[in-house]
């Protein structure tokens, strides 16, 4: 009885109460786009800072290491997340800073988080996504598993609303059309700006 109740309470910890994704439809997509995808998934370059310099470089990991310190104390661990985040968000030609505030509302930077749908990881993947796009050995509690997965889907999913990405947020979080979800990541989003000095920060895709 006594490891039953210790069991129990480890997976109520693992349940992220912020997790928010866990409804992703499953649908019918062409064979095309699956190979597309699959294609996408399985690149496995190393990770690296796409700016012009390595000073420019430095300068985001910097800013971006200040903001995450409360959440994630351990410095090694934390750089290898944010450069992680900034090759799989630009790979998949999305804002690192969108990708961040997404994490943050998904999974509040949990990487074993669990939503009470199953959702996994940082960026709360569903596992039929493995199933459908990915292999038998990927495993979304993986950092870089788990964000290249939630990259590659938040792209598909503008692709399919031809860049809205209020409406792609609401497809990623399985709540097409109302705007609680699209709105918190939004906020959450201003909360990752980063403007290299001298330089204005323009977004769009506002809240509705």
């Amino acid at each position: 009885m006594r490891e039953l109740i210790r069991r129990l309470f480890i997976a109520a910890l693992l349940i992220a109460p912020g997790a928010r994704a866990g409804n992703q439809l499953e649908e019918k997509m062409a064979e095309s786009v699956r190979a597309a995808l699959h294609k996408a998934i399985t690149d496995q370059s190393a990770p690296f800072l796409a700016f012009a310099t390595v000073g420019e470089a430095r300068a985001w990991l910097d800013a971006m290491s200040s903001k995450l310190e409360r959440r994630m104390p351990d410095k090694a661990l934390r750089e290898d997340f944010l450069v992680t985040v900034h090759y799989e968000a630009k790979r998949a030609g999305l804002d690192p800073q969108l990708v961040l505030g997404l994490i943050q509302v998904e999974s509040a930077f949990r990487k074993y988080a669990i939503s009470s749908a199953g959702a996994r990881g940082l960026m709360q993947v569903m596992p039929f996504w493995v199933k459908a796009i990915g292999g038998v050995d990927d495993n979304l509690f993986h950092l870089r598993t788990n964000l290249r997965f939630g990259c590659v889907i938040l792209r598909h999913y503008l692709d399919m609303e031809k860049g809205d990405l209020y409406r792609a947020l609401g497809r990623y979080n399985g709540s097409l059309g109302r705007p609680e979800y699209p709105n918190m990541v939004h906020a959450a989003w201003k909360q990752w700006e980063y403007s290299p000095a001298g330089v204005s920060v323009v977004k769009t895709g506002g809240e509705r």
